[in-house]
């Protein structure tokens, strides 16, 4: 994971009502592509938003998809957006999704959503963000953090043509699980669960490794309308494989980076971090060079280098000769769950229960069947 979910956190944030009925989620595996091929078996067909259209469903095994003036075009026919059926998987950008597939006009692109059962989401949310082979306990963990996740952004977003993104935007999703896997055990078992701050839905943050600190959201995410989960010493992430971390960054590329940015400082002539958080990842970082100098905050550096070159905020950088090294710890903004950290503590006997507790102090557990 995630890497996961930082874009997401500078939407509205307050509390959102728990919903009781709705067992659908829309999650959008495309957001803006010009064109799509998708494929299948006896996909069916039909227009959205068309209460006269029944007849002029149409069933097939490949459909290519464009933009047209209507907003979408298969094969010919354009309309404001297609709905697609099947009995069978559906295959978009080489991975199988659950039928229903709805394809719609985002902007001046497409967004293919994919529309399904929350909980099938769940075990697909799961695949791609932990692994088979990960302790039962873990994978409980993740699905109930998964899903007060989900459902927090399916109530706030109840209005918008998709709940989610498959992404690191949100939550990243592989589409169809095989039934073998323990992956749907694990969701199983923990059906309907959530997390609750204050008797409310929130946004259950998790990332892939603390570096031994997580941190406050409100720190992270520059806003304050958030729970106030509070940062925490985190003993069980040391296994993770980017606990420790380095990177050399030759400062000619940086300043290319910066100027891509909007941010013109000419060639780089020093690094300082201004202000670190309590956890000590860096707040605002200043960069100076030939033209000017700029001050950012940590994780819109980390955004402009790139979530996976900069794998934290909880760094250090000094300059050598044409080179800024960075020395860094953990992989993720540091909010909420330690996914490697979660699969410690599961390691040393602890269940989904007690990790939950550890990395979401001040919450309780509830249900979405519930107010």
């Amino acid at each position: 994971m995630s890497r996961l979910l930082a874009a997401a956190a500078l939407m509205a944030l307050s509390s959102a009502p728990i919903p009781t009925t709705n067992d659908t989620i829309r999650v959008a595996i495309v957001e803006s592509a010009r064109t799509a091929e998708i494929r299948g078996v006896e996909i069916e067909v039909s227009e959205l938003g068309c209460s006269t259209c029944q007849g002029r469903a149409w069933r097939t095994d490949a459909v290519r998809v464009a933009l047209n003036s209507q907003g979408v075009e298969i094969d010919g026919r354009g309309a404001q957006g297609f709905r697609l059926t099947s009995d069978s998987p559906i295959r978009v950008i080489g991975r199988e999704y659950p039928a229903i597939i709805e394809v719609i006009r985002n902007g001046e692109g497409l967004a293919i959503v994919n529309v399904l059962r929350l909980e099938d989401y769940l075990v697909g949310v799961l695949r791609a963000e932990t692994s088979d082979r990960w302790p039962s306990e873990t994978l409980r963990a993740q699905a109930i953090a998964a899903r007060t996740y989900a459902a927090y952004h399916r109530a706030l977003n109840g209005a918008k043509p998709y709940h989610v993104v498959a992404s690191t935007s949100h939550q990243m999703y592989t589409g169809v699980v095989p039934p073998s896997s323990p992956l749907w055990a694990a969701v199983r078992d923990t059906a309907g669960q959530v997390l609750l701050w204050d008797g409310e839905l929130f946004p259950a943050f998790y990332h892939s490794a603390s570096g031994g600190y997580t941190e406050d959201p409100r720190a992270v995410f520059g806003t304050r309308n958030m729970p106030a989960l509070r940062a925490i010493r985190d003993e069980y992430s040391m296994a993770a494989p980017y606990f420790y971390w380095t990177l050399d960054l030759r400062l000619a590329e940086l300043a290319e980076i910066l100027r891509r940015n909007g941010q013109e400082v000419g060639s780089v002539t020093a690094i300082e971090v201004a202000e670190r958080t309590p956890s000590l990842r860096v707040a605002t970082l200043r960069i100076r060079g030939t033209r000017g100098s700029v001050q950012l905050r940590g994780n819109d550096f980390r955004r402009m280098v790139g979530y996976e070159t900069i794998r934290s905020t909880l760094f250090a950088v000094a300059l050598d000769g044409g080179v800024a090294r960075f020395t860094g710890r953990g992989y993720g903004h540091g909010v909420g769950m330690s996914q490697w950290g979660a699969k410690g503590m599961a390691e040393q006997g602890y269940t989904a229960e007690k990790i939950l507790e550890y990395y979401y102090p001040g919450t309780t557990l509830g249900s979405l069947g519930t107010r």
